[in-house]
């Protein structure tokens, strides 16, 4: 369902083991807004809720809110260094659009609520 890159899985456990609050997992999600429609969040959380997804991806425990799985299924998040230092990529095969700066979004069926001044 998602897939996160070794050398994603690598930096995401190095933030995590920077934490001084226990018990933290990855949660990524889809929020309306963004350039093109939908938005990613991707952060550390400590709290569950009802209708979340749990995975377990590369040893990383991964939770998605039930409403952003349809977006995300297939999506692929890498690590990439560069001269101006390093960042994460995301590939979703859902999107049928982006936008230029690649944090937004638009599926084939869903285009969400586009905020062309978030990006």
């Amino acid at each position: 369902m998602v897939n996160i890159s070794e050398a994603a899985g690598d930096k995401i456990q190095e933030m995590l083991a920077a934490e001084e609050t226990p018990n933290l997992f990855l949660r990524i999600g889809v929020q309306e807004g963004g350039c093109s429609g939908f938005s990613y969040g991707m952060g550390f959380d400590d709290e569950k809720h009802e209708k979340d997804e749990e995975l377990d991806v590369r040893g990383l425990k991964v939770v998605v809110d039930g409403d952003s799985l349809k977006y995300l299924n297939g999506l692929e998040i890498d690590w990439k260094e560069s001269a101006m230092g390093g960042g994460f990529t995301i590939n979703n095969p859902n999107a049928v659009a982006t936008c230029g700066c690649g944090s937004s979004f638009r599926t084939a069926t869903d285009s969400g609520k586009p905020n062309p001044e978030q990006c």
